[in-house]
């Protein structure tokens, strides 16, 4: 049994915890294979707002296993507030959730180092949510990380030691004022651990082969956005892990011919988060009402994000990257009651027209063309069938799906569960 994919297409913040929950009961199995609690995946239903940061989205459904997997990195402390919360809606997470024993603990140390090096970058920070996400990736790949799996033996608060230490060398380093009382610190880490520990540990690769043989459905839940990605992203204002479909592959232990379909989410407007450039950006009163009326601030960081019209050049590179099967389009309902849509379709790169996404898109390099398009005045978050859709909606919707040469299957038009509309079902 194929394994599907399901990722951001733009800078984060697209709508995938919507949609994972959307989706969980055609699923057995829901995977988180990279990032951390700098993810913030927001979920709407029965007239409360959940936000999930490390846990997988499929959390709410009874019958779903759902996997931690190996390519996530942990922050116990606040792993164990989002159990908190879960314990007070009566979710039994413990029958229905798994860690995978490879994937990295985010500690104390670690968000500390954080801190004192964005702070040492000055005007040059890159806009990290300073969750340790960074430093804990440069030790797994420095390979000097702890694990899940090192939990379980006999030395690990050894371990644990070994590697604080040095990171309190280094934080020292810098040369930035940072206070902290890391005993206080350690002291809630070693709490959470032990929450921790009562959650089931396996080796997921093993685990998800036994699954696809035994025909199980697994949906595969990406964090942040594939412009995000280390190396396909817009570097260095990207995150610390592939985010793109690759990410899967290596962040679960699934093969490339295991992939099934790709489910790519973006906004029907472009938002990002932090620092880095962002061709579409608008400065105007058309940003400001896009961002008023969709709300746009981080589930994790609570940052304003920045607003712009939908950037088709950046957007058909990651349904490139990814090999994206199926489109699935967020937040339409927050364009209603503009007289005019822009699109940008090309840029103007260093005086020449492209349709590619260029090495480099900063401001000096990187002027956006952008095609027009009549907006609409309904309010589509009552509707609940592509046919009651607005004519001028459904020309922005095909002119895209012609672009793109991938099916829009899935319009939301509010922020809960049920204001979804599918089109062109499989």
């Amino acid at each position: 049994m194929a394994v599907d994919l399901l990722l951001g297409l733009q800078w984060g913040d697209e709508g995938k915890g919507k949609i994972v929950d959307v989706l969980t009961s055609k699923y057995n199995i829901i995977a988180r294979f990279q990032g951390g609690p700098n993810a913030g995946h927001t979920l709407v239903f029965n007239g409360r707002k959940h936000v999930l940061h490390t846990i997988p989205s499929g959390i709410f459904h009874d019958d779903t296993t759902n996997l931690v997997g190996n390519g996530v990195v942990i922050d116990p402390v606040i792993f164990k507030k989002e159990l908190d919360k879960l314990e007070e809606q009566n979710v039994d997470y413990r029958k229905s959730m798994l860690i995978s024993r490879k994937a990295h603990i985010i500690l104390p140390t670690h968000r500390l180092l954080d801190a004192a090096s964005e702070t040492a970058k000055g005007k040059a920070k890159i806009g990290s949510t300073l969750k340790g996400i960074g430093p804990t990736y440069m030790d797994k790949t420095g390979r000097n990380g702890l694990r899940v799996g090192d939990l379980e033996l006999t030395d690990w608060k050894e371990r644990y030691r070994a590697l604080a230490d040095k990171h309190e060398s280094m934080i020292s380093y810098y040369n930035v004022d940072i206070q902290y009382d890391l005993a206080e610190l350690e002291k809630e880490f070693f709490e959470a651990v032990k929450v921790l520990k009562s959650i089931t540990f396996i080796d997921s690769e093993e685990y998800l082969y036994q699954a696809q043989k035994q025909g199980r459905t697994i949906l595969a839940e990406g964090a942040q956005g594939s412009l995000l990605d280390i190396d396909f992203g817009t570097y260095p204002y990207v995150t610390s892990s592939n985010t793109t479909a690759a990410g899967a592959c290596t962040g679960l232990g699934v093969s490339p011919s295991q992939i099934g379909d790709v489910f790519g989410i973006f906004k029907a407007y472009t938002t990002r988060v932090g620092s880095g450039p962002f061709p579409t950006e608008l400065f105007d009163e058309d940003g400001a009402t896009m961002s008023r009326v969709g709300q746009e601030f981080g589930a994790t960081t609570g940052r304003p994000r920045r607003c712009g019209w939908l950037d088709l050049v950046a957007l058909r590179y990651a349904c490139q990257v990814n090999g994206v099967t199926q489109l699935m389009m967020m937040k339409g309902d927050v364009l209603s009651g503009f007289k005019k849509l822009k699109v940008c379709t090309a840029y103007n790169y260093k005086g020449a027209v492209i349709t590619h996404f260029p090495y480099n898109i900063e401001p000096e390099n990187v002027q956006p063309i952008y095609t027009e398009f009549k907006g609409w005045n309904e309010d589509l978050t009552k509707m609940s069938e592509a046919g009651q859709l607005p004519k001028e909606l459904n020309e922005y919707i095909q002119f895209l799906e012609k672009e793109l040469e991938i099916p829009i299957t899935i319009v939301s038009v509010g922020p809960d569960r049920k204001q979804t509309i599918f089109r062109n079902k499989k």
